[in-house]
């Protein structure tokens, strides 16, 4: 979709060697904790661009394997921030009861459901496996309410736990029996068209360390908010691209159709979406039982209002 291959690919090859520097013996260190994906191109801006180190910050951007990962390393320290799910920030405060607090959003997840070539329609999943990465996470429980509305109960397949996406591709691609949520051979459906607003990615942090380090978190997300804004201007496409293509070891093309199929999916300034947490809320109590939760025991908006009011 790119014609520019060469140039992009230079760049590319560029922006590992040149753009990210040295940590300063005094910058303070955070290591963040990430599924790999696109969501992630604001922070890799932040890197490229110089953004958090010019506020003092060596950020080290962890990919993790699975959600069990992401929340347990959260839990005990080992991470500082998750940028994930907003779901997995409500299992964690519900589930393991551990305090967290979601501080800034980042998108509406991008979710397709993603199958083998012969499945036309949701209705043909019947009977079949679908991969996700937890049974009882977000973008789960998107596929299940996406299969509810065409008929289909969870009974009416089978859901097997396999991992991020990286292990889902691998699933769908060596083991034609899968379908799966999001992996990467033929999409029939998105999650934004089934569902409506939807708070997909969101960051989030133990709620005694943000109070313990509000100022590292303000700056933190300001370079999260001026990473978002220089990967949304078109004149940055094509660097964003190529950073995009090198930091997920993608090919340029497949870097390109990523960018252009999820611009619009990117919440302004990295705000989080009210509406959208709303539902994400409502389809933890439809398919974990109870009435949805207060967005309010979740969420501290303080630290991104004052980074928003800084810039």
């Amino acid at each position: 979709m790119i014609s520019k291959r060469s140039a992009l690919g230079t760049i590319g090859a560029l922006l590992a060697g040149t753009w990210f520097g040295a940590a300063r013996a005094d910058d303070t260190k955070l290591t963040v904790i990430v599924f790999p994906g696109v969501q992630n191109l604001p922070m890799f801006a932040a890197q490229a661009k110089g953004l958090f180190a010019k506020r003092g910050l060596a950020v080290d951007l962890k990919f993790t394997p699975n959600s069990d990962e992401l929340r347990n390393g959260l839990a005990e320290g080992r991470y500082q921030i998750a940028h994930s799910a907003v779901d997995n920030a409500f299992a964690l405060k519900d589930k393991a009861n551990v305090d967290i607090a979601v501080v800034f959003g980042g998108d509406d997840s991008f979710n397709r459901l993603i199958v083998q070539p012969e499945i036309n329609s949701l209705a043909d999943i019947k009977g079949k496996t679908v991969a996700v990465d937890a049974v009882n996470t977000a973008y789960a429980f998107q596929l299940y309410e996406m299969l509810r509305q065409k008929g289909l109960n969870k009974g009416d397949y089978q859901v097997k736990p396999v991992g991020g996406t990286g292990q889902r591709l691998e699933a769908l691609t060596k083991d034609k029996t899968y379908a799966a949520e999001k992996a990467g051979l033929k999409a029939i459906d998105t999650a934004a068209a089934a569902l409506g607003a939807y708070q997909g990615s969101a960051g989030f942090v133990l709620r005694s360390w943000g109070a313990s380090n509000a100022d590292t978190l303000v700056k933190f997300t300001q370079a999260f908010i001026e990473g978002l804004r220089w990967m949304l201007n078109p004149a940055n496409k094509t660097e964003a691209v190529a950073l995009l293509a090198d930091r997920l070891k993608l090919p340029i093309d497949v870097a390109g159709q990523a960018y252009d199929a999820t611009l619009k999916g990117f919440n302004p300034d990295g705000a989080l979406d009210m509406e959208g947490v709303r539902n994400v809320l409502k389809l933890r109590a439809q398919f974990e039982g109870g009435t949805p939760a207060d967005p309010a025991k979740y969420i501290d908006l303080s630290y991104y209002e004052k980074a928003r009011a800084g810039l």
